[in-house]
């Protein structure tokens, strides 16, 4: 089973997660889940791209287009909001993740 089929419901966290260090373009968001998870999150285009697009629409991070060795990207921030939902759904991960512990040890 491909790895990101296992990331229902974390996935938005985890680009927050990333982008939380600093604003980046999605390739680098990409570059940065495949090594900080040693491989493990190891995603698409596909993939990253359309919840980009809908954490723009929620308020959370916020994008602009740049000029880059003459080609043009758009690079992702997070916004006051995004920076708030990562609060709270890390809060719940952690939460969750000592749950899953306690039972399953």
């Amino acid at each position: 089973m491909p790895q990101h089929q296992n990331l229902k419901g974390s996935l938005d966290l985890l680009l927050l997660g990333v982008l939380r260090q600093g604003p980046a373009h999605g390739y680098a968001i990409i570059t940065a889940l495949r090594e900080r998870s040693g491989g493990a999150f190891d995603l698409a285009e596909g993939t990253i791209y359309p919840a980009l697009h809908r954490l723009e629409a929620a308020g959370q991070v916020a994008s602009e287009i740049e000029l880059a060795q003459g080609r043009r990207r758009r690079t992702y921030r997070l916004t006051p909001k995004g920076r708030k939902s990562f609060v709270a759904q890390h809060r719940d991960w952690q939460g969750f993740v000592a749950g899953m512990q306690a039972v399953l040890a």
